[in-house]
């Protein structure tokens, strides 16, 4: 259980970052929305990477 804690944040985080992206998009801050959506995929592959990468 404990270990399955981190990647469930930075899920999370992730889908936080996503919806932060898609508000700045609507707001016309094209630049940041990109950085926020590409922090969050990042923090998604990390995640992923947590749960089935190498023990």
């Amino acid at each position: 259980m404990g270990e399955s804690v981190a990647p469930i944040l930075l899920m999370a985080l992730a889908g936080i970052l996503a919806g932060g992206s898609y508000t700045l998009r609507q707001n016309d801050k094209t630049l940041a929305s990109l950085i926020c959506g590409l922090i969050g995929m990042v923090a998604f592959a990390y995640a992923i990477y947590v749960l089935y990468g190498p023990q």
